[in-house]
């Protein structure tokens, strides 16, 4: 059997396919895996979750707070939160604004742990509410379809406007199935506007795809990942418990039309050639094949089964926070004459804190290159 060359080291687990890389990010992760309930619980209460949503709580999003404390955070930590969800129909027993609750709940569990810490992240409001879809999701009822066009301009002008106001760390948080619309915006962005700054998409459940694939233990996941499924509806009985239906849940079973083992399922837990979103036309489409609104097992759904995921996901967020905050405390970016190909003299004006004596607004930017439109 062929090792590992070079100084690359992992650290394994009694699961052929989870590995943890050895280094900041794996180790984390590896210990968030291996921790008894007791511990995830503690966790969990670190960021007071579960907790009710604070998308209408004062001085929790940029959006409700006091446009003075905005600035006064934003003096302290310079990164931003961003949100994306989406409408769609999670079966009878979930709500259709499932995704949106799911992210936005937890991006508040970060904000409330670094507020502790004394330098507090910064939310958005969610810029898509009505996500885009693939191509089996047309025509479900609750589903509501935004085009490819729309999500991608939508998502590049919510960068420019939070960049414009100073925000030039930006972490888009996904938790939906239009990943590669995101992929697009964030560097049509950077294509398009040529700015400093640290930009990052993540599709949260794959940043901790490990913690959804079935182990041996106690309290685990029986199924993996797919659609309105045991997965999510478990997190949403932790997060929104108000919000889903038990009673109203159905199991389904997805159809496939060629042999298996090519496509993976929506955290690409089994590292499959594919990546779901990379075909049609060998499953069928949602109204046809399952109009339940689920693929997989929501009956086995427990509060408890969601409470390591959203442990590893909290920890990973809140390391990805400290590692560019330390290296990058608010004002600070990484050497801007290598992340842009304008001039630094020219871009000063634009860096400065947004409405101090000289500034320029990222709107009046001179146009360069072939990519602006």
């Amino acid at each position: 059997m062929a090792g590992i060359r070079g100084d690359f080291k992992f650290l394994t687990t009694d699961h052929p396919l989870i590995v943890f890389e050895d280094n900041e990010v794996g180790r984390l992760k590896k210990e968030v895996f291996d921790a008894p309930d007791e511990e995830i619980d503690r966790i969990l209460d670190e960021y007071q979750i579960p907790s009710e949503s604070e998308l209408g709580k004062a001085g929790c999003y940029i959006q409700n707070t006091p446009r003075s404390e905005v600035v006064r955070k934003r003096r302290i930590n310079d990164i931003v939160l961003i949100p994306v969800g989406c409408t769609e129909n999670h079966g009878a027993h979930a709500n259709s604004g499932l995704d949106t609750f799911m992210v936005t709940q937890i991006i508040e569990g970060v904000r409330r742990y670094t507020a502790k810490l004394g330098h507090e992240v910064a939310l958005a409001f969610p810029p898509l509410n009505y996500g885009g879809h693939p191509y089996h999701h047309v025509g479900m009822e609750g589903t509501v379809i935004m085009p490819q066009e729309v999500v991608v301009e939508t998502l590049i002008h919510t960068m420019l406007g939070l960049w414009n106001d100073g925000f030039r760390k930006q972490i888009l948080i996904n938790n939906h199935g239009h990943f590669w619309m995101m992929e697009s915006a964030l560097q049509e962005f950077c294509k398009r506007f040529a700015l400093p700054g640290i930009f990052q998409i993540m599709d949260w459940h794959r940043t901790v795809r490990e913690f959804f694939i079935p182990v041996d233990r106690e309290g685990s996941l029986e199924t993996t990942f797919v659609h309105a499924d045991e997965s999510e509806t478990s997190v949403g009985l932790l997060m929104f418990k108000d919000m889903i239906d038990m009673s109203k849940a159905v199991d389904t079973q997805g159809e496939n039309y060629l042999p298996g083992g090519h496509f993976d399922t929506s955290v690409d837990p089994w590292r499959r050639p594919h990546k779901w979103s990379e075909g049609q036309g060998h499953f069928p489409v949602e109204r046809k094949g399952t109009p339940e609104g689920v693929v997989g097992k929501p009956s086995l759904s427990t509060a408890d089964k969601g409470k390591r995921p959203i442990a590893a996901v909290l920890k990973y967020l809140t390391l990805t926070i400290e590692q560019i905050y330390e290296r990058y405390p608010s004002g600070k970016l990484p050497p801007i004459d290598k992340i842009t190909l304008r001039d630094p003299k020219e871009l000063e004006p634009f860096l400065k804190e947004p409405g101090s004596k000289g500034w320029k607004s990222a709107y009046e930017l001179p146009i360069r290159g072939p990519f602006f439109r």
